[in-house]
């Protein structure tokens, strides 16, 4: 052991399979396959009623692409409660009849590779593997960790950690890129997913990709890493660009700035990072791989003491939803591109509806108008001050009166609290815009306006984008209003990022509202 080569051009993508029959699990390698799946992960602690002779060989000479035996005991995590001989004698089985790759725990690797290596086995790969289902050991500790991996003369090691931080995935990213063997390693969740994404960045040989249908909380798609992610078009040069944002599990930005980036042959990848602390978070992440970063909720406003300079406009806004690693000397530049996205769109639904009262479009179509804002965090402050630009009269409701106050004074407006907005009643041809994430997908609730007062506005913008059409845009829509989806800010916005993620590539706008009309 220890001395075959393997080489791969790419990143492998692997599908894990546990079905509970081997008459399923044949066909779920066949789906495996279709979809995209280099390799099948069978687990064979999953099937009832296991035949060892009979139903392993069904499985390999059924097999329509590469298969990774695992026969995961229980205390590994697995199902397989009996003798742990009969367990590692079904393993040296999978050898003997053609498995190309076997998964061993590292607690029993010695024994089984010693009598491996007494009965000449070599057809066979082995994977070393761990399971750290504790917080993340410290980067000397996984060191070692790797280190007596190695020792037992592997032919590849895996690991897998449950991280508890986004910043602890720099520790797996350090022993992808350093390791002197073949090396698999991941976390999964929404903290982890971007150990996954990233793999072939740092050299990690294969991937975790569940199939479509049966879906593996906390991986990916096999779709999902072949379409949005293109997983064998990352390589070391690859420049990371990340949302900041908790949750993020909703972000459609991968769906749209990945195949943008492949579009004007620009080698970056977008991610979504689940942010717990930003200190922590900029104090790991400040390598020149990580290029920039989109920033969501709840981090518009305080992630700009984290920025060694803010552009004017998001400095007077008070928000920053794009962060760029200047090239040279790395800072930290903070832009708002939610400000002219929002209201853009908002001007150019009113003047698309020809309701613009007779006054030119030189002149803003909200000039003068009542704008009812409800929410009063970073996407508020941008669509506040970008009100304020156009000459609308601002009004702000917030669930925290003090920060409405604050935000009102900032724009020469009118803070109300939350709860009046129920009997609010605005004049006729007001704009009222969410930006709040209420009616968020999974949560349906809307900005609680009374429903009779919605025939009233003239137009109704949500910026939030999932769903595409939120309860407040279909109630705005049944009353007779304009409505504005925040579909079209996350696109104008997008354009605006894309353009300083790239150092000012002309972006693809067709293309990418394209993306947005199938996507979203």
């Amino acid at each position: 052991m220890g001395t075959v080569e393997i080489v791969h051009k790419t990143t492998m993508i692997c599908a894990p399979l546990m079905a509970q029959s081997v008459e399923q699990m044949v066909g779920d390698m066949h789906r495996a396959k279709a979809q995209g799946a280099d390799v099948v992960e069978v687990r064979l602690d999953c099937i009832h009623n296991f035949q060892p002779h009979q139903d392993l060989q069904i499985i390999l000479k059924n097999k329509p692409l590469p298969v990774l035996i695992a026969y995961r005991p229980k205390w590994e995590g697995g199902l397989y409660e009996g003798d742990e001989h009969q367990r590692l004698e079904v393993l040296h089985l999978a050898e003997d009849l053609g498995a190309d790759y076997v998964d061993i725990e590292l607690k029993v690797a010695s024994d089984h590779l010693g009598r491996q290596k007494t009965n000449h086995r070599s057809g066979t790969k082995v994977i070393v593997s761990c399971y750290i289902n504790d917080s993340t050991p410290s980067k000397e500790d996984l060191s070692h960790l790797v280190e007596r991996m190695q020792a037992t003369r592997a032919d590849i090691i895996k690991l897998v950690v449950n991280v508890t931080n986004i910043t602890e995935i720099a520790r797996i990213f350090q022993l992808l890129s350093k390791c002197q063997v073949p090396i698999i390693a991941y976390s999964v969740g929404e903290r982890g997913f971007i150990s996954q994404i990233l793999s072939p960045k740092y050299g990690g040989i294969l991937v975790y990709g569940s199939v479509e249908g049966k879906p593996d909380p906390g991986l990916p798609t096999i779709d999902c890493l072949r379409q949005a992610y293109k997983l064998d078009h990352i390589n070391e040069d690859t420049v990371v660009f990340g949302l900041i944002s908790k949750p993020v599990s909703h972000s459609k930005g991968p769906m749209l700035h990945n195949p943008t980036f492949r579009r004007v042959n620009y080698n970056g990848i977008y991610v979504p990072m689940y942010v717990d602390n930003l200190k922590e978070f900029f104090s790991i992440y400040s390598s020149p791989d990580f290029g920039g970063f989109s920033v969501g909720f709840p981090y518009k406003e305080a992630v700009i003491e984290f920025c060694d300079e803010v552009h004017p406009l998001a400095q007077s806004i008070g928000a920053v939803n794009t962060i760029i690693r200047r090239p040279g000397d790395g800072k930290l530049i903070g832009y708002n591109t939610d400000c002219e996205g929002a209201i853009s769109a908002i001007e150019d639904a009113i003047k698309e509806k020809g309701c613009t009262n007779g006054k030119a479009f030189s002149i803003s179509p909200i000039d003068g108008k009542l704008f009812v804002l409800v929410g009063a965090g970073g996407a508020g402050r941008a669509l506040a001050f970008g009100a304020k630009s156009r000459g609308a009269r601002v009004v702000i409701f917030d669930i925290d009166f003090d920060r409405a106050k604050s935000l009102a004074s900032a724009v020469s407006g009118e803070a109300r609290p939350f709860e009046d907005i129920v009997n609010f009643q605005p004049e006729k041809g007001a704009i009222l815009a969410n930006a709040t994430p209420l009616g968020m997908h999974p949560n349906t609730d809307r900005v609680p306006v009374a429903e009779e007062t919605l025939r009233d506005y003239q137009l109704v913008f949500d910026a939030v984008y999932t769903p595409r059409k939120t309860t407040l845009l279909k109630d705005a829509e049944a009353a007779g209003a304009i409505t504005v989806s925040g579909v079209e800010m996350f696109l104008r916005q997008a354009i605006g990022q894309f353009s300083l993620f790239t150092g000012g590539k002309l972006a693809p706008v067709e293309f990418m509202r394209q993306i947005v009309l199938s996507k979203f």
